[in-house]
């Protein structure tokens, strides 16, 4: 019997003394790809059309789904089921072999062999010669990218540019009518092209990103590839008050666990965002300190 066949037949047994490892290992893959992609709980049942009790059984191993409800889910998440189920590397021979060569290596080793593979495939960040002066600030909303980011283009007389406003300039709507009228997909499709637009115009820039850019590893790596990368780092408290104290309720209203979602959303981020070139702990810090702080990384 193949190997997943027989541990779904055995999750199905179930095990009366407790709860299936098989089901507990499935829920923790949907809480981690959930963090990823920036969703509360509500947010992802919604979007899969399951109700947030039953997900919430999901994700913490104490219910079995049908394959119909994890399609949905997968789908919600942008991801495959093969990725849902944690296996995303049997499309071909060589995804096989190359999971054999990378499985169990270092971070720090699979890190070396992704810049190899970029060196190879011709994106490796020193291919681009306008990579240096182009600055791009990455993290959690809240940590400072848009007003660090218009003090330094001012002190460096470049321009400065919210990528946000690029994807709306090329969808034609904004942002909240991109996710309403066509989902999240589509917001990353247009945040793409974005971004190779920007990376084509200009030469010269600093740009805010939006906090979910990391969520889509091909808009990531054009990133990486050709900008200077920056994270921006706060605790989730300060990163909360800064965006109530812009005007923004929002994060709290009728939401009592939206730290704990903000926490697991940089838990699950910052992974991602530690790849960037450097990284600035705004918390405690005054704007000037913040950017003095900016500047000094920036000289190296």
């Amino acid at each position: 019997m193949d190997q997943f066949v027989m541990a779904a037949a055995l999750a199905a047994d179930g095990d009366e003394a407790g709860k299936s490892p098989l089901l507990q290992a499935l829920g923790e893959r949907v809480r981690n790809l959930r963090a990823h992609r920036g969703l509360t709980r509500r947010n992802l049942a919604s979007t899969a059309q399951v109700s947030e009790r039953h997900l919430a059984n999901l994700e913490y191993g104490t219910g079995n789904v049908s394959i119909l409800v994890l399609h949905q889910i997968a789908q919600a998440l942008q991801c495959s089921m093969a990725e849902l189920l944690g296996d995303i590397t049997t499309a071909s021979p060589e995804w096989l072999l190359l999971r054999e060569l990378l499985e169990g290596r270092p971070e720090s080793e699979l890190q070396r062999v992704r810049l190899a593979a970029s060196e190879v495939l011709g994106m490796a960040p020193g291919k681009d010669t306008h990579r240096s002066t182009r600055i791009a600030l990455i993290g959690l909303r809240g940590a400072g990218k848009s007003t660090l980011g218009r003090m330094l283009a001012l002190h460096r007389g470049v321009p400065f540019l919210e990528l946000n406003q690029e994807i709306e300039r090329v969808a034609g709507c904004s942002v909240r009518e991109i996710y309403d009228l066509y989902g999240a997909s589509a917001y990353r499709r247009y945040e793409r092209r974005a971004l190779e637009e920007t990376v084509q115009i200009y030469s010269d820039v600093v740009i805010a990103t939006p906090g979910g850019v990391v969520s889509d590893a091909a808009t990531f790596n054009e990133l990486l590839s050709h900008c200077t990368t920056v994270w921006l780092q706060a605790d989730p408290e300060e990163h909360m008050s800064r965006v109530v104290a812009q005007g923004d309720t929002r994060p709290m209203a009728a939401n009592p666990e939206a730290m704990d979602d903000l926490r697991r959303i940089l838990d699950g981020r910052s992974a991602f965002y530690s790849k960037a070139d450097f990284t600035l702990n705004t918390s405690g810090r005054t704007l000037q300190q913040s950017l003095d702080g900016l500047k000094t990384l920036l000289k190296r």
